[in-house]
């Protein structure tokens, strides 16, 4: 370090600065600390600047499956938003295994992170013990609906399952399936498809099924599920999927049966994912913001390490959800 300060020319506490928060630093002195790391190879030892802060420059992020499409949008931007205070993200993903996540979180503290970021409100009993008394930030994404750890950033499954069936009532569907899958681990989507048969049920629907793949929530799974729900839904004609790829496999099986999307059964995702405005017929879903999720944890946790950690109902942040109506409904 002293031999970057020496080489652009500015004192080691600026550079010890630049590295820990760059923004604090003017941009011509951090481009002439960029040309001098550049020049000299120079590496910063993260492991030994945590030593002396009793905290390092990582925060961990642990999400259910890197696979998911969902999650990439929220860590992307989360981790754009801390690395321009010189935070670094540690990424990992549980499959949706309470035991494996709490393994992650063990590995995480064992890095003393400057954060840790877990999704979903639902974890061990171990997990929440440990995270309580590591005295660190801790913000909780994707949900809201009880108590958080910490803090929380997100909004409510139920809610997004209620809109999904309010939707499909307003259009005259009277007969109606909610096809999802890993709900046995995935609690989230459960709760949508809770929220959206209470929702079916109060506005007086003939018949309203959920049904669940027990593997991962793929196109394939989607065809599968529609065809269950032709078999076990008489006079099938609306149906909301946990997540877009379902709903994905559902158009591309009615297509395959020659079944007309609306006219005979209406079709609704979860996500607004990227083919879900070109596919044909274009998908009605409800879009989660994924980017603003990602900004306000980053918020969160970036108040929290420098000295304003939120407090009371500023501690947990709804981003709500949208429905983005299109004509498979």
């Amino acid at each position: 370090m002293m031999d970057v300060a020496k080489l652009a020319r500015v004192s080691p506490s600026t550079v010890s600065l630049y590295l820990r928060r760059p923004s604090a630093v003017s941009p011509s002195a951090g481009q002439e600390i960029d040309r001098a790391i550049s020049t000299l190879g120079y590496v910063p030892n993260l492991v030994a600047g945590g030593l002396a802060a009793a905290s390092s420059k990582v925060v961990s992020i642990i999400v259910p499956s890197i696979r998911n499409a969902f999650f990439a949008e929220t860590v992307s931007a989360l981790q754009s938003e801390l690395a321009a205070d010189g935070l670094q993200v540690l990424l990992g993903h549980s499959e949706y295994a309470e035991d494996q996540e709490e393994a992650l979180v063990r590995t995480a503290l064992s890095w003393a992170p400057a954060a840790i970021v877990l999704t979903g409100l639902s974890h061990s009993a171990g997990t929440r013990k440990l995270l309580q008394a590591s005295g660190i930030p801790v913000v909780e994404m994707w949900e809201l609906g009880g108590k958080p750890i910490d803090m929380a950033v997100g909004f409510s499954h139920p809610q997004v399952g209620a809109t999904a069936a309010r939707h499909l009532l307003s259009k005259g569907r009277r007969s109606l399936a909610f096809l999802g899958a890993r709900m046995q681990e995935d609690h989230r989507a459960e709760k949508r498809a809770s929220g959206f048969a209470e929702a079916a049920r109060a506005g007086g629907v003939s018949a309203c099924e959920v049904l669940n793949h027990p593997g991962a929530a793929t196109v394939e799974a989607g065809s599968l599920l529609l065809n269950r729900a032709l078999q076990q839904v008489s006079g099938l004609d609306g149906i909301a999927c946990s997540n877009d790829l379902i709903a994905l496999g559902a158009l591309f099986e009615c297509q395959r049966q020659g079944i007309a999307v609306p006219d005979e059964i209406a079709v609704m995702g979860f996500g607004d994912l990227s083919f879900s405005a070109s596919c044909i017929p274009s998908l009605t879903t409800i879009r989660p913001s994924g980017e603003l999720i990602g900004k306000e944890v980053a918020r969160l946790i970036l108040g929290s390490i420098h000295g304003e950690r939120p407090e009371g109902a500023s501690r947990i942040v709804d981003t709500g959800h949208v429905l983005i109506e299109r004509k498979s409904s």
